[in-house]
């Protein structure tokens, strides 16, 4: 069945989309007026999921198995009292930040990512969580890891290995990128190749900003991740990383990156000034993508405002299906192409801002 919804993790609750033969039109909300972080609907149980961020009330997990008819409330992953987050800051969940199952052959496995970068796991699909006690005593953790955008850090990028799925990477804003090959028993740093420029040292193992990681689904080996200091790509599993930034273009700075199902060469990016100024380049809209592997980009622009835009897309606002793509902006504006790119048409202009965009085969 083809992904015919699209979910929208809105400032004031999820928002979905449905296609029709010719257009995407609204279906439905749900969690009028509540912040969703994230809506992901899992593909091998059909379950959805949804993160919500009450602020006072704290962050909340629900799932539903009817297709939103009805929402089911779980008990969202707890640190353990005592355990810190560095010495006399005690670890509490702040946002969850990342949700992906465990693969084709854990059908009751779910993955969770947390601010302050703790990494959770379910063996019974969500009745109860683990922290990964071998990623979260790490001797990088306490001395080498620290908050981006907010004040600690947070695991965002969860990508699972389809050909094996005790073999998966995370993304942690700010130390890096994280593998493990036995189901995370054990974690190797995988940063070899990129730069932050905001640290003393910019080639330093530990410390690196990665927007978003992921990995092309048919080629898993081929990894993208947006970051902080530009386009990185790796063509061997993360084991060392290359700079496909533009050296003169817009395709440098952004937050999300989309990669192309079948295609590792092919993928987009929606660039931003700088982590200061939150604003297009020039006020001009663009999304940009490379054919082949980061050598060079296309600037996509049609039918995306060109003058006074102050659209900024989030880590997890862009996502793809098929020739068709879509990203969401903390403006509230909706924009979808159906051709890789080259043509977007907004289907809405009065959204709440957007957290996150996900396909979904309804």
């Amino acid at each position: 069945m083809s992904k015919n919804l699209l979910f929208l993790g809105t400032r004031k609750g999820l928002v979905i989309y449905k296609k029709s033969t010719s257009s995407w039109d609204y279906h439905s909300s749900h969690f009028p007026g509540i912040p969703v972080t994230l809506a992901y609907a899992d593909e091998n149980t059909k379950t959805w999921w949804a993160c919500l961020d009450h602020g006072h009330w704290g962050i909340k997990l629900h799932k539903s198995t009817d297709q939103g008819n009805n929402w089911e409330e779980l008990q969202a992953p707890k640190y353990q009292e005592g355990l810190e987050i560095k010495e006399g800051v005690p670890a509490t969940n702040k946002y969850i930040w990342a949700i992906t199952n465990g693969g084709k052959s854990n059908p009751d496995k779910l993955f969770i990512g947390t601010i302050p970068g703790g990494l959770f796991s379910s063996s019974d699909y969500g009745k109860s969580f683990e922290l990964n006690e071998a990623l979260w005593n790490h001797p990088s953790r306490k001395e080498h890891w620290f908050g981006g955008g907010f004040d600690h850090p947070g695991i965002h990028s969860i990508v699972i290995d389809p050909r094996d799925n005790d073999h998966f990477y995370i993304g942690i804003s700010c130390a890096g990128v994280f593998e493990t090959t036995d189901n995370g028993k054990s974690w190797t740093v995988r940063n070899d190749g990129l730069r932050a420029d905001f640290l003393p040292d910019p080639f330093a193992e530990v410390g690196h900003d990665p927007h978003l990681l992921l990995a092309c689904p048919t080629h898993p080996d081929v990894m993208w991740q947006q970051n902080h200091c530009g386009i990185f790509r790796s063509i061997n599993g993360g084991k060392n990383w290359k700079n496909v930034s533009q050296k003169k273009g817009p395709a440098n700075f952004g937050f999300t990156i989309a990669v192309h199902e079948q295609n590792p060469e092919q993928a987009w990016v929606i660039p931003g000034i700088s982590d200061v100024i939150r604003t297009p380049i020039d006020q001009s809209l663009v999304v940009c993508r490379t054919d082949d592997g980061g050598k060079s980009w296309i600037e996509q622009r049609n039918g995306l405002p060109q003058e006074t835009s102050f659209d900024i897309v989030y880590r997890h606002g862009l996502d793809i299906t098929g020739n068709t793509l879509a990203f969401g902006t903390t403006t509230g504006n909706l924009f979808i192409s159906e051709d890789l790119g080259d043509h977007w048409n907004c289907i809405n202009h009065f959204l709440p801002m957007v957290h996150s965009v996900h396909f979904v085969e309804g």
